[in-house]
Order: structure tokens, then C-alpha cells, then sequence
């Protein structure tokens, strides 16, 4: 059990699209960590946030936070000017890997393999097919699966939601490769691979988009994934291999393709890192952790344990 004067402030909420989600993990960190031992003050994070930590001065800060401003690097450099420890990656590393095109770079160099892929504008997107189809369009700096659209090879034209004068996901966009096959995710937590989890999105839904992904029943999780050895350990290595390449700390999850068809090209290829997986009550990463004889409990401790200024 935590020392009782350990004041752990809770991140959570936050003013990007996937606020919703981000209640939902603070709420279940929270909750993990109070039953832990630690005193626990949760924190809705708005633009007023350093002044409210002032006021609070915890001993750590629990980064709950998901999207722009709190995967970013931003909250994390508020964090080290103020001198107060937090968890999960530090500026660099949150904002190499929030950014999909720039984080790919860094990737592609340590050997990762990652889709082909490149940076259009909105305009660009919507006129007319800017790669040749099967291909994603997705925010460049968005998780969740917001904003992301599969282009099918029949489809005649790019996605009628680009033209929306509501849109609000930025006039930037990349547009990626389709890769078919198995959708995989593998978490690190330090330097330790857990296992390897295969996600199919329920009946009735498309792919592993926002509602499969949070949604009670959204999603089949097969854990361990039923690949051979050889495919199995490949995802760890490379998750571990993604992890370091762009400075990761903490827990990090990488997300892949597994193109196995009996016509495929049997190519694994890494989507992305997220630095600040979810923590809800259906999310990958506490399942991960169960998996390797870790409760959520122990996961929170770990993370707070492991956390720091100077990430």
C-alpha cells in the first residue's frame, strides 16, 4: 500500500475531442489508485490547470488525459516547468508520437515497418482520390479513431463528410495506405513487452472505430492472439522497438496489421504509438496487464511509481 501523504492529482477530462473517453479513464485511475493507498484528487483539466495545481501541490501527477493537449507534449511541459513528476512519456516523445506522419519517420528509421502514406489538405482530399484506393484518411494528430474514414477500392469518390462546413478536425490531413488483414495491439510497460491482443470489431460495425472501441460489446478481444510463435514475439519486438525509437516512458501501446490472408502479402505494419493509452473499464491496456498477473491496482501503482520530471 502507497504511503498515505503520497497526493496523487488524477489529469483528466481536457478540452480535446476524446474528453469523454478521458473522464472515463481518470474516474477508473482514480478509483485504482485510492483503493491503493494513495490520497487522490482529480483534476477537470481546463486552461486554468497550473493555477489549480498550485493550489493543490501533489506529489505526482496521473496522466489521464487522451488527444490534443494532453498526449501532445503540452500538458507535459507545464508539468516540467512546474517541477511536479507525471506520468507516461515527457514532451518529446508525446509530440513525435501524436503526430502520425512524423512519428512514421522516426519509425521507419529504427526498422519499424509502417503504410505508405503522406500529408494533403482537406481540399486536396475532398476533390478527388489523392492516392489510388483501397487508402485511410485520418487526422494527422487525433486518436481514438476520430475523423479516421476507410476508402474502399469501388468507391468513386472521397468521403461526402470532407466537404462539411462543420468539420473541426483541421484543415491537414493524412491519407494512408489501406492495409487488410488482422488488427493487433501490443502494450510496454518500462521495457517489458506484455502479450499481443487481436481486436475484432463486433457485428454491424465496419472497424475498430470509436464505438467498438468504447462501447460495452463494441469489440472481441482475443488475448493471447492466436498467431504463430514467430508473428507473436515479431509484434513485441517491434512494439518495444517503436517504444524506444521515439523516447517513450511509462506504458505506451502500439497498434499493427496483420496481413494473413491466403492471397495476402503477409506484411506486418505498425499504425501508430499512443503514449496515453485508455484506462477504461474496456480498454486494452488494463486487460494487457491482467493478462501478465498484474491487477489494475498494481498497474496504476507501477505507473506512478515510475513517474518523473525530465521524461
Amino acid at each position: 500500500m502507497a504511503d498515505q501523504q503520497t497526493h496523487v492529482a488524477v489529469l483528466m477530462g481536457g478540452l480535446s475531442s476524446e474528453r469523454e473517453i478521458s473522464l472515463r479513464s481518470g474516474n477508473a485511475c482514480a478509483d485504482a489508485l485510492e483503493g491503493e493507498g494513495y490520497r487522490v484528487t482529480k483534476v477537470d483539466v481546463d486552461r486554468a490547470v497550473a493555477a489549480r495545481l498550485a493550489e493543490l501541490e501533489p506529489d505526482v501527477c496521473f496522466n489521464a488525459l487522451h488527444g490534443r493537449y494532453g498526449e501532445d507534449g503540452c500538458i507535459q511541459g507545464v508539468l516540467e516547468t512546474m517541477g511536479v513528476p507525471y506520468t507516461h512519456s515527457g514532451v518529446l516523445a508525446s509530440a513525435l508520437a501524436m503526430h502520425k506522419e512524423r512519428a512514421k519517420a522516426v519509425l521507419r528509421e529504427a526498422g519499424v515497418p509502417v503504410a505508405e502514406s503522406r500529408l494533403v489538405s482537406r481540399a486536396e482530399a475532398a476533390k478527388g482520390h489523392p492516392i489510388k484506393p483501397p487508402y485511410v484518411i485520418k487526422p494527422p494528430a487525433e486518436g481514438s479513431s476520430v475523423g479516421v474514414y476507410i476508402v474502399r477500392e469501388d468507391q468513386a469518390n472521397p468521403p461526402q463528410e470532407l466537404h462539411s462546413a462543420d468539420w473541426a478536425l483541421g484543415e491537414e490531413l493524412m491519407v494512408e495506405r489501406y492495409i487488410p488483414g488482422r488488427e493487433l495491439t501490443c502494450a510496454v510497460m518500462g521495457e517489458e513487452a506484455l502479450g499481443v491482443i487481436e481486436i475484432r470489431p463486433a457485428e454491424g460495425l465496419s472497424f475498430y472505430d470509436f464505438e467498438s472501441k468504447y462501447a460495452p460489446g463494441g469489440s472481441i478481444h482475443e488475448l493471447p492472439a492466436s498467431l504463430k510463435p514467430n508473428v507473436y514475439q515479431l509484434v513485441q519486438k517491434l512494439s518495444v522497438a517503436a517504444h524506444r525509437a521515439l523516447g517513450c516512458r511509462g506504458v505506451s501501446r502500439s497498434d499493427f496489421r496483420f496481413d494473413d490472408r491466403p492471397d495476402g502479402t503477409g506484411e506486418l505494419i505498425c499504425l501508430e504509438v499512443n503514449t496515453q493509452p485508455g484506462m477504461t473499464a474496456t480498454s486494452l491496456v488494463p486487460e494487457l496487464a491482467a493478462h501478465s498477473g498484474r491487477s489494475f491496482g498494481e498497474l496504476v501503482r507501477w505507473i506512478v511509481e515510475d513517474a518523473s520530471c525530465n521524461r
